[in-house]
């Protein structure tokens, strides 16, 4: 990052950092083969487990005293503190004067969690045990739609928060959900992604989930009027179909009841959940009707262990802190610039892009809670494959590339679907890949292998490219819960100690406004009066002339 004349920020003036940088520099020279060799037990020793979850990160680039000055920075920087703060109900949304309270969402019956003195921890009840009344009659055939025919199928119709995490989830649990049923999702404004989603399937048999905390957001909104005239034009016209084919997640009864769903089926949420942390709210009705409010509670109970190992377990045994303190080692003091989420589950496969927007949304910033220019890295680009897929796509940069990728495999001891010999393959894709990334191949080793002198380099694997190792017994619903919030409170940890706001996302605003003001150009009859740049203004009327 170009600091510029920037002043000094008091992350970078700390005792700690000063000690990592010096650290850093004597840390460059020495390889992860360096240290296996040296430490014949490190394998053993650097690892750390929470109620079945389990992370080997030997394969870091970091000793014993990496981790104690990491732990210092964790220390120096007041995280203990942070973590209180944010567990309390303390408003440590600065920007936006909220709590920051996903926790409340799997918090068990009787736990007390105060937002401005109300315990909030009743309602979050309230609000399961409504979404659990109507997810069974859903998939009892309990409900019928407007014509007497039992719903088949349930489209979610949200984006950002209110979308990734229900497809996530959907993917994730697909194992535990009704097989009877469809399940899709649209996001997308492209037009392409609700006709797509509809074209197979018949309107008296469909339910929306129409996901909109305001019932305003455009995208969602311009989806759900077309999913209604759709509806209508396939039911003849009957307005009051709507009710029997549409609910809403939403807190806005007004515009609700003025779309035509009956508001005894709006399912509420809170301003202190942010879209990207609340697909344990009823943002995720659509994952609670496909698997069933007890595996949906299943869930919530991982979320929870997750929760109180994260708030009670010593920092240099807390897997969300290790992970947290190791991004920020990278991407701060060894330029890293990205981090790949390598799940070797199938079902696991929209589980990176799901952290794209946890991780980026939150600590895309630039500028600390104080609102002065940060002088060090933030927030590094989260991206990555399932399985053994992306080994024989974008594997050959992480091994032999310029950059470094530091790196998250995610594997389990058992398949959900045993074939033969294929899980074990799967898994000795795992362990040989994070091997291999950090031990790599050396010239004389490539040589003893009668290689021809001219094609060594081309074969010569330089190794010391960290990764981390995380394994569960079998991908459950619990489970799943305790991975997502592992992430969550890692994203937590590296944004307490770079000293930002993790929970407001103001970087998605200017676009938004300026689309509203360009679609009015674009729809305008007349020719519109254009202020834009030239470039902008040359592609209106482009666009303008193209229709």
């Amino acid at each position: 990052m170009d600091s510029g004349n920037r002043t000094k920020s008091s992350l970078t003036q700390r005792p700690s950092w000063a000690n990592l940088l010096k650290h850093a520099d004597e840390m460059r020279s020495t390889t992860l083969r360096d240290l296996f060799t040296n430490d014949t037990g490190r394998g053993e020793r650097f690892t750390a487990e929470a109620d079945g979850i389990f992370l080997d990160y030997s394969k870091n680039r970091v000793t014993e005293q990496t981790l104690q000055l990491l732990l210092a920075l964790a220390n120096e920087t007041g995280l203990r503190g942070k973590i209180d703060a944010m567990f309390r109900g303390d408003k440590i949304n600065i920007t936006e004067n909220r709590a920051v309270l996903h926790v409340a969402l799997r918090a068990p019956k009787g736990e007390q969690i105060l937002v401005d003195g109300k315990d909030v921890v009743p309602e979050v009840h309230e609000v399961l045990e409504k979404m659990s009344g109507f997810a069974n009659r859903v998939r009892s055939g309990e409900w019928k739609g407007a014509t007497g025919k039992h719903i088949r199928n349930v489209i979610n119709i949200g984006i950002g928060g209110s979308d990734l995490g229900p497809v996530m989830a959907y993917e994730a649990l697909r194992h535990y959900s009704d097989r009877s049923m469809t399940f899709r999702f649209v996001s997308n404004v492209d037009g392409t992604d609700f006709a797509e989603a509809v074209r197979d399937l018949a309107a008296e048999e469909t339910l929306f989930l129409v996901a909109s905390k305001t019932f305003t957001t455009l995208e969602t909104m311009t989806n759900a009027h077309t999913a209604r005239e759709w509806l209508l034009s396939k039911l003849g016209g009957d307005e009051a179909a709507v009710a029997k084919h549409f609910v809403a997640i939403s807190t806005n009864a007004k515009e609700v009841a003025k779309f035509g769903i009956d508001t005894a089926n709006m399912f509420g949420f809170w301003d202190w959940v942010g879209g990207r942390y609340s697909m344990d709210s009823a943002i995720g009705l659509s994952t609670m009707i496909a698997i069933g409010p007890d595996h949906f509670r299943e869930m919530l109970a991982g979320f929870h262990a997750m929760d109180v190992h994260f708030r009670t377990t010593p920092f240099e045994r807390n897997l969300p802190v290790l992970l947290g303190l190791l991004t920020l080692w990278y991407t701060d003091f060894f330029d890293a610039q990205t981090v790949a989420v390598l799940p070797y589950e199938q079902y696991l496969k929209r589980f990176p892009a799901y952290l794209q927007q946890l991780t980026m949304e939150s600590n895309g910033k630039h500028v600390t809670l104080e609102g002065t220019h940060v002088d060090y890295e933030t927030g590094p680009v989260y991206w990555g494959e399932p399985g053994t897929n992306g080994q024989h796509s974008f594997y050959q940069l992480i091994h032999q590339g310029t950059r470094q990728i530091p790196c998250d495999f995610i594997g389990f001891a058992k398949s959900l679907n045993p074939l033969g010999r294929h899980h074990d393959m799967l898994m000795a894709n795992v362990f040989a890949q994070a091997e291999a990334l950090a031990f790599g191949k050396t010239a004389e080793q490539v040589k003893a292998e009668g290689t021809a002198d001219w094609l060594v380099p081309h074969r010569v694997f330089e190794g010391n490219r960290p990764s981390n190792t995380i394994l569960a017994e079998v991908l459950t619903p619990r489970v799943l819960g305790q991975l997502i919030a592992l992430y969550e409170h890692s994203v937590f940890t590296q944004a307490a100690i770079w000293n930002i706001d993790a929970f407001d996302q103001w970087g998605v605003e200017l676009g938004k406004v300026l689309a509203t003001k360009i679609l009015g150009e674009l729809e305008s009859p007349a020719d519109p009066a254009l202020a834009h740049d030239s470039s902008t203004n040359a592609l209106i009327r482009r666009y303008r002339a193209s229709k």
